[in-house]
């Protein structure tokens, strides 16, 4: 996988280093190290970037989409972009973040994944400019020397390092062998990709470092390791998930995506706008302060979101239609005109128990609990089935049944 032979780079100036790492470093975390990509930078030569996933379910969500933005900027800039789509490590099943082991994956369930991972990227990635792996093409042939020769790059005392499996140890959970050698093999992955950066989340940072590790072990040039922030959801609170039912998926219908962009509290939409927007931080600060001043209303500056959002993974007239629904549907008649308002503090009382019952919406809690278990509670067109989740602050058109409406302001 090395770069063409001959081939000869211009080195690049100071001021034009520090133009892409701006670029690079928006939105990250960690950097490992900044002074070791300045010089990668600084060669000329574009850098092979690696991301990897794997394809542990069949769909992609928003959360999932940033560091593909980022792999995107480094598109943008000119660099080589590696996807990796991790069918051999996939079917071990990375443990990052898991308080017990993850069940294995079949081949044939890997192999399904993988193709929908394929169509999904390239509503992000540049296709023309990035190289898709498959990590079976070099892990699968290893032979038990081989596992010997890598697993003596490192030490039990390095891999019990990571939070995940120092507390399971002293939780006396059980962790599986196969799980201790995962970080090796992620990490090996980069050997055979010669990659000069690796992108992943902040739960990855262990195992990018294992790659950056390993390398040295094997005469490479360490890669730089750049991690991105885990993507709140829509409650604002817990990460993105598809199991905690706050995700976007990117495949989801565009009246879907625009509506839950639109569901997304005031505060929360700076964030989604800085790790997932196109538009310059210098274009967003401005749009922010012209909220903050009283001269942009925070609505109309979520509609720029979900429609940019919407175009991305549709199209722009999708996007279009989308907001004339949503705005037909909740602003120009789309509820009663005698609809009620209520307005509560965020916290407790934005618990949809506690605010259909403080309302009147519902004659007790009860009656509130009974409903929202029958499905029958909507907020934004979103179906609600979580009675004492906190609602982040934002404006709300709360619908239960089918004639019960309520313009709710959570502060």
């Amino acid at each position: 996988m090395s770069e063409k032979m001959g081939a000869k780079y211009e080195p690049l100036s100071p001021a034009e280093v520090d133009g892409q790492l701006a670029l690079i470093k928006r939105g990250s975390v960690d950097l490992v190290s900044e002074e070791d990509l300045r010089k990668k930078i600084a060669r000329g030569k574009p850098l092979r970037v690696k991301l990897g996933m794997d394809p542990t379910a069949p769909d992609l969500h928003l959360g999932h989409t940033v560091v593909l933005q980022k792999m995107r900027q480094f598109q943008q800039l000119g660099h080589h972009v590696m996807f990796l789509i991790g069918d051999f490590t996939g079917r071990i099943g990375d443990p990052s973040g898991r308080s017990n082991t993850r069940p294995p994956l079949t081949e044939e369930q890997v192999k399904a994944n993988a193709e929908t991972y394929k169509k999904q990227v390239f509503k992000i990635l540049d296709p023309v400019k990035t190289e898709i792996c498959f990590n079976s093409t070099w892990q699968a042939p290893k032979n038990f020397a081989d596992v010997l020769k890598l697993c003596a790059c490192s030490t039990v005392a390095r891999i019990m390092e990571r939070d995940d499996f120092a507390n399971r140890f002293k939780n006396n959970l059980p962790i599986s062998l196969h799980e201790l050698l995962y970080p090796m093999l992620q990490g090996s992955d980069s050997i055979a990709m010669e990659s000069d950066i690796e992108l992943g989340g902040t739960d990855q940072l262990f195992n990018l470092l294992m790659g950056r590790h390993l390398q040295g072990q094997y005469g490479q040039e360490p890669q730089c390791v750049l991690t991105v922030p885990l993507l709140e959801g829509l409650d604002g609170v817990k990460k993105m998930s598809k199991s905690l039912g706050n995700y976007i998926g990117i495949d989801e219908p565009a009246a879907q995506i625009f509506g839950k962009l639109m569901s997304v509290s005031d505060d929360l939409m700076w964030r989604y706008f800085e790790l997932l927007s196109d538009k310059s931080m210098a274009d967003i600060e401005k749009m922010r302060a012209d909220v903050e001043s009283g001269t942009l209303h925070p609505k109309l500056a979520k509609e720029e979101l979900a429609l940019e959002l919407t175009a991305r993974y549709h199209n722009q007239k999708a996007a279009e239609e989308a907001r004339q629904d949503f705005n037909s549907t909740f602003v120009g008649g789309g509820v009663p005109e005698d609809t009620p308002e209520y307005a509560c503090a965020a916290g407790e009382d934005s618990a949809p128990i506690a605010f259909l019952t403080a309302s009147g919406l519902t004659e007790s809690r009860g009656e509130a609990r009974r409903l929202i278990a029958q499905n029958a509670l909507s907020l934004n067109d979103q179906l609600c089935t979580d009675a004492v989740a906190a609602l982040p602050k934002g404006d709300y058109i709360v619908k239960l049944g089918k004639k019960r409406f309520l313009k709710l302001a959570v502060n």
